[in-house]
């Protein structure tokens, strides 16, 4: 598997930057977590004056074998269908990426469906037609999950050498909640019960049983010697979307790109991507807190400072889509605000 090259930013125009936002004509600190956020994304790019150019949304769709079992309120086939609702442009991603100029791919990396050969916006990166039930076994290979990483980060470099300097991470898949459930407790530690959520709408009932499957799917792993390992974790328990964007995230941290990382299911991405390489942190801006109750558990662990709290929980990148403006807003202030001394007014 490529072996990524991440580093931390070099910090040393850290205070440069830090003079240049607190020169403009406010009072210090008064923009908040947009000053942070201007920093952060000066180091990144490693400049003054950064820009984020062609910024690009990609939807990552795949399903699960325990989607079967009845962890979600959906059927699976509403993976393929909102995949085409993606394609058709009709979706709330296609509508706040359009709203805010972000371009959009959908990438099916296991979806169970087959979409007719090349397809306009849609990046065919399909592993398998869905995971395997990880009810009774591991949902995949460790080859397969491998294999899952190296292609979602072939697309991200691919992004990085046509000039993209900001990817959007968004997903698709029936039943992920679940897996991002699983994955969240392994790595964070936090009880099971406290990192499974309704997902995309269960009722008591529903819930009650989602918790006891996901219990059963852990005992049977725990049973066979499973670790805690980030590699292992996944490749146990989480999706083909999950490991492609896992793959993709590592990618654009090592080309230096912001990334947007939504919520519950990207963040379960976010969490695996970061315990393989810690310096990933640097590069993302957590863009919403999610409803689900597992992802204030993601938010802990990764000691992240989300922009939104909508109350959202649909997934899609729409956390994304929806806090790009303000990652526009923190390069506009940077790039274009008056300083004292050029406005001549007293500081």
């Amino acid at each position: 598997m490529h072996s990524f090259a991440i580093t931390a930013p070099d910090r040393g125009m850290e205070n440069s930057l830090k003079h240049k936002v607190d020169r403009k004509t406010k009072p210090p600190g008064s923009l908040g977590q947009l000053e942070a956020l201007a920093v952060r994304i000066g180091l990144i790019q490693q400049t003054l004056t950064p820009s984020l150019d062609r910024p690009q949304m990609l939807v990552f769709a795949g399903d699960h074998g325990a989607a079967k079992a009845g962890v979600s309120a959906y059927p699976q086939d509403v993976t393929w269908q909102m995949v085409e609702n993606f394609l058709a442009g009709g979706a709330a991603i296609n509508v706040f990426a359009r709203q805010n100029g972000l371009g959009l791919s959908v990438v099916d990396a296991g979806v169970a469906h087959d979409f007719g050969g090349p397809r306009e916006g849609l990046i065919d990166l399909k592993v398998a037609p869905g995971t395997a039930n990880y009810l009774e076994s591991p949902a995949m290979t460790a080859a397969q999950c491998a294999q899952a990483i190296e292609q979602g980060a072939g697309v991200v470099f691919g992004l990085a050498a046509a000039g993209c300097k900001v990817v959007g991470f968004g997903e698709m898949g029936i039943g992920n909640t679940a897996s991002a459930s699983l994955i969240t407790h392994c790595l964070t530690a936090v009880p099971l019960a406290d990192c499974v959520g309704r997902g995309t709408g269960l009722d008591d009932a529903g819930l009650a049983r989602k918790q006891a499957l996901l219990e059963l799917a852990l005992t049977r792993y725990r049973n066979a010697g499973g670790a805690d390992d980030a590699f292992a974790v996944l490749a146990e328990f989480g999706g083909f979307e999950i490991a492609t964007m896992v793959g993709a995230m590592l990618a654009a941290a090592e080309a230096k790109m912001v990334l947007l990382i939504d919520g519950f299911i990207v963040g379960s991405a976010a969490l695996v991507a970061a315990r393989l390489a810690p310096a990933l942190l640097d590069y993302c801006v957590f863009c919403h807190r999610s409803v689900e109750p597992g992802h204030r558990a993601q938010l802990q662990a990764l000691r992240a400072e989300p922009l939104l709290d909508l109350g959202l929980r649909l997934g899609e990148g729409t956390g994304a889509a929806l806090a790009f403006p303000l990652v526009q807003a923190a390069v506009a202030f940077l790039n274009e605000m008056a300083s004292f001394e050029s406005a001549g007014v007293a500081g």
